[in-house]
């Protein structure tokens, strides 16, 4: 074949792999953020007003943020998710010496947490990236084994994925850790864990927690924010107060909503955390109850597109790849949503592609761009004798 051709093949692969392009996630993906800037922006508005600073700050960065976060995407798209593989442990890597990196003095400390890198008027938030480095190279490590996952490999990607798990609790950010069980899990199943095994796993974890409660490494406040959704009585005191905001300014919304901007829990600052952690609550007091399921009926349709991605893959490493994304974006969804509305506990957990923040929008993103990759390269859509092409 001469170079002519060659040239032309794989020309006409990329042309072939584009069309299989899911540009459905996309667009529904880029609804959700574009609803997130608007949201940070109604949720910030009136305190920043009162306090006599520019009205338009959160939502000017936000913006900024996901306009980075859509390049980001696209970019990993660009990369063949098997030239990924080369890379998944350096990109694991990277992020461990962050989250080290941010225990030491250079690190930030805020909200009685050490979690941040202050880079000029940025933060960076390493833990928001450990999901992703995680899934990658679980799903390296993993992406060899045919059969039942045996006890060796095990122990090997439960030593892989203990280490960024014990730094996130070091900070301590309990809400990224448990992500990064329930991602782990999943991507355990996938790879045909025994179910004994699955069951030690289960037992051993319950154990974890209860040693992390007991030990003393979580501060009272961090325990009573995570056990006050059990006891709606506690809403008066100070652990339940985010609660008892978020639950009236939901309530308050109704069927259809007060309308943009005029959400009085949203304008008076009542929920406090509202741009991030909650900002679930200012779609539900100004949409109401069609809006907040509108939303999640999109969110549902992002996590349909990435399963199918999932279902389709043609080799164990996209599949790996993309049921650790779908785990990841599908637990911080209900995580978020839940919590806000008292039937989870409140951990701090963004909503992905809503929630203000750099960090994890770059994070989510991305993680989205990984099944963007695997569903576009899948070869199951390609003629047989072109796949071999698609990844050169």
């Amino acid at each position: 074949m001469t170079t002519f051709s060659l040239v032309n093949d794989r020309k006409r692969v990329l042309k072939e792999s584009l069309l299989h392009f899911d540009y459905s996630l996309v667009i529904a993906t880029m609804a959700v953020a574009l609803l997130g800037v608007v949201m940070v922006y109604t949720a910030t508005r009136g305190k920043l007003i009162a306090a006599g600073l520019n009205p338009h700050y959160y939502l000017e960065r936000q913006a900024i943020w996901v306009v980075l976060g859509f390049a980001a995407m696209i970019l990993v798209v660009m990369v063949d998710y098997r030239h990924i593989h080369l890379l998944g442990y350096v990109i694991y890597g990277g992020v461990v010496m962050g989250l080290l990196g941010v225990l030491t003095p250079v690190g930030k400390s805020a909200l009685g947490a050490q979690r941040w890198f202050q880079l000029g008027p940025l933060q960076l938030q390493p833990s928001e990236f450990a999901a992703v480095a995680m899934i990658i190279a679980v799903s390296v490590y993993l992406s060899g084994e045919s059969g039942e996952l045996s006890l060796r490999k095990l122990v090997g990607v439960l030593a892989l994925a203990g280490v960024p798990m014990l730094l996130v609790v070091k900070q301590p950010d309990i809400g990224t850790a448990i992500i990064l069980g329930v991602v782990l899990i999943s991507q355990l199943v996938v790879a045909r864990i025994r179910l004994v095994h699955l069951v030690v796993l289960f037992v051993v974890g319950v154990f974890g927690i209860y040693m992390v409660i007991h030990l003393g490494i979580l501060k009272s406040y961090q325990l009573q924010r995570l056990t006050s959704f059990m006891n709606p009585k506690s809403a008066l005191s100070s652990s339940g107060y985010n609660l008892a905001q978020s639950k009236i300014a939901i309530g308050a919304g109704g069927v259809f909503g007060k309308g943009l901007f005029h959400g009085t829990q949203t304008n008076l600052a009542y929920v406090p955390e509202q741009q991030t952690d909650f900002i679930f609550t200012a779609v539900g007091e100004q949409l109401g109850f069609v809006g907040a399921g509108i939303l999640l009926l999109f969110f549902g349709y992002i996590c349909w597109r990435v399963w199918r991605v999932a279902v389709n893959a043609r080799d164990q490493f996209g599949r790996l790849l993309a049921i650790g994304v779908l785990a990841f974006l599908a637990f911080s969804i209900f995580q978020n949503a839940a919590m806000t509305m008292g039937i989870m506990p409140i951990t701090g957990i963004p909503l992905p592609f809503m929630s203000y923040g750099g960090s994890a929008a770059l994070s989510f993103f991305s993680a989205v761009g990984i099944a963007l990759g695997v569903g576009m390269r899948n070869a199951r859509y390609l003629p047989e004798d072109r796949r071999e092409f698609v990844s050169q």
